[in-house]
């Protein structure tokens, strides 16, 4: 079973982790700002959605549409990825959300008014949006996929128009999730790739930090108080990254080039492999693989941990108890019965006792016994009556 020492070192690791992933999440969060893969991965999943991999019509029509186009600021134009986006890929001006209803209301339009931005679609006395000149005009859609979507959007609407609407919006929501998920898989693998940068460049080694912790408990104690103390600040995750650049850094842990210890120098002097430059390569393979999972997972886990720690702690610090049964002394009356010399049992007077078992010495002028020491009970006896030749027992339960 764990004790308080293993307990406090998973403590110790679990709040390292927690602040290299917000550190990794940070930078992360700093190259999405620059290549706006999001943005790409959401362009990437309409045009699948709207079966235009090529942006030949639909696809354009729909990110050209006033309800879509208002959501970023330059012209549209295509990825030129027609499969699913690169871990890199730029989004460009594009849009990073779009919401599902500004989705239903575009494509309602484009199929009842027609995919142009002209005077004709945009006049006053234009086709009103209705389910009957959603049907009657679906042709302008001009995607024979998309257009059976949409027939099966306004049979099961039953002419209305709200129904419609919430149908499309159901269909955009389920092809969104999909596209969550391909871009949190490829964040997760950029956060391992930079995880692993972070771990080498600032020599974050999980073994030898673990073993570190094991040996110092000043210092793993001084860990597992701070540590306590963020688990229970709820914005503590939301720190910046030079902020938890700086909690790291204040651990007084054996990190970095300076203050850890250098493989390369571990080779010369230790000829186990395994001791020297694989320790660390599995060091920093575990650390790139704690920051993929974030900062929330791994503060979540603190707090679990915290209260483990919390029921293990007080059985260590005061011994077990007794039971009251156990404390209470040794009545301090003993009764001796004894066999008296004709056979007849004889009861002996209570003597007291002195709590330990020990019957003291009577008092001087006492009227005892004087052969209260003796046990007759253990002395042979001449004759011994056997069962045969005790008389027979009454009484009884009558027939």
């Amino acid at each position: 079973m764990f004790n308080s020492v293993i307990l406090e070192v998973a403590i110790g690791i679990i709040f390292v982790y927690g602040l290299v992933s917000m550190i990794c999440s940070a930078i992360r969060e700093g190259i999405e700002a620059i290549t706006k893969t999001r943005a790409a991965y959401l362009e990437r999943g309409i045009r699948e959605l709207l079966h235009d991999k090529d942006a030949q019509n639909i696809a354009r029509s729909f990110f050209e549409h006033p309800m879509v186009n208002s959501l970023f600021t330059s012209d549209y134009t295509p990825g030129k990825n027609t499969k699913q986006p690169g871990l890199f890929d730029r989004g460009k001006h594009l849009p990073s959300y779009i919401p599902s209803k500004n989705f239903a209301l575009a494509l309602m339009d484009i199929a009842a008014r027609g995919s142009k931005n002209n005077a004709v679609s945009s006049d006053p006395n234009s086709v009103a949006m209705t389910v009957a000149s959603i049907r009657a005009n679906i042709l302008n859609i001009q995607n024979i996929p998309v257009q059976r979507a949409m027939l099966t959007a306004l049979d099961t609407a039953h002419g209305d128009l709200d129904r419609l609407q919430q149908n499309l919006e159901k269909w955009f929501d389920s092809s969104m999730d999909r596209i969550s998920g391909w871009y949190k898989r490829s964040t997760q693998w950029i956060l391992f790739i930079i995880g692993l940068v972070v771990a080498v460049g600032l020599n974050i080694n999980t073994i030898k930090i673990a073993d570190y912790l094991y040996s110092n408990d000043d210092v793993r104690k001084l860990i597992v108080a701070q540590a306590e103390n963020a688990s229970k600040d709820s914005t503590f995750t939301q720190q910046s990254y030079t902020k938890a650049r700086t909690d790291l850094d204040n651990l007084q842990l054996p990190l970095g080039w300076a203050n850890g210890i250098n493989p390369i120098a571990d080779d010369n002097t230790d000829s186990n492999p395994w001791n020297s430059f694989f320790i660390y390569v599995l060091g920093w393979l575990l650390t790139a693989f704690a920051a993929t999972l974030g900062a929330p997972f791994w503060f979540d886990m603190l707090n679990k941990i915290m209260v483990i720690r919390g029921t293990v702690k007080p059985s260590e610090k005061s011994p077990e108890e007794g039971s009251e049964d156990r404390q209470n002394d040794k009545p301090n009356t003993v009764t001796i019965q004894m066999a008296g010399a004709n056979g007849m049992a004889a009861t002996n007077a209570a003597k007291p006792s002195n709590g330990n078992g020990a019957v003291p010495a009577p008092q001087e002028g006492a009227v005892t016994d004087p052969e209260s020491d003796v046990d007759t009970c253990l002395q042979e006896t001449e004759s011994i009556t056997s069962d045969e030749d005790l008389p027979q027992a009454e009484g009884g339960i009558s027939k």
